[in-house]
């Protein structure tokens, strides 16, 4: 036997805790009359902005953003199926990144309870120079495991060296004209909500999950 080539998948995975969470809200308001909805929503989505921004000039927000802004009328039905009279509304979205997890919690439990506004989620990440970080470390991971599995295979048929033919992401190795991408290595974080019922106003407590962070690739060596 003077060579085999040897085709192997290799991957690697990793567990690393989030440095951001991204509390998206909006702002939402009905009313009959177009104009004062429109006033009405500006007015409570004023002082998140002002807030957002001291936050932001402190450190604890690293950026927020508002946009998405909204307004359509529809006509409501009653349970009898009659058609009632024409419904104006508006509404914006308010994106903020926080660093601090501790304020976070406690900005989320304050604008919960105010009128108009509706938390909509929160996502935990990595900042971008982490994720760069730890994408590099978990696919060079995940190499040294295919050049693992294939020196193995080829030990197993009495052959003692490998050289690399090709290496590519899952997927690509053997459909280079497929129209997909290789998957992604990041999953972003769930966040899960605790309601402190005691005392006089409820609380949030967000409790973060570990990102995870995953890559896999193909590789081909020929062994002799």
């Amino acid at each position: 036997m003077s060579e085999v080539v040897i085709t192997v998948r290799g991957e690697h995975e990793t567990r690393i805790a989030p440095e951001e969470g991204v509390v998206r809200l909006s702002v939402r308001t009905e009313g009959p009359d177009r104009g004062e909805v429109v006033e009405r929503m500006s007015s409570l989505a004023a002082p998140l902005r002002d807030d957002l921004e001291t936050r932001k000039d402190s450190g604890v927000v690293t950026e927020w953003s508002s946009q998405h802004v909204s307004v359509w009328a529809n006509r409501p039905w009653n349970s009898e199926g009659k058609q009632l009279a024409l419904v104006q509304y508006a509404s914006v979205e308010i994106t903020a990144t926080f660093a601090d997890f501790a304020s976070l919690s406690w900005w989320v439990s304050d604008v919960a309870e105010r009128d108009g506004i509706q938390v909509d989620g929160v996502e935990w990440r990595l900042t971008p120079a982490t994720a760069k970080r730890i994408e590099a470390e978990v696919a060079s991971q995940a190499v040294k495991v295919a050049v693992e599995r294939a020196t193995a295979y080829a030990g197993a048929v009495g052959l003692a060296s490998i050289s690399p033919l090709e290496i590519a992401d899952v997927g690509l190795l053997d459909h280079r004209d497929s129209a997909g991408g290789p998957p992604e290595m990041m999953r972003m974080a769930k966040a899960s909500f605790a309601m402190d019922a005691g005392g006089a106003a409820p609380s949030v407590q967000l409790e973060p999950e570990d990102i995870v962070v995953t890559a896999g690739v193909e590789a081909r060596f020929v062994a002799r």
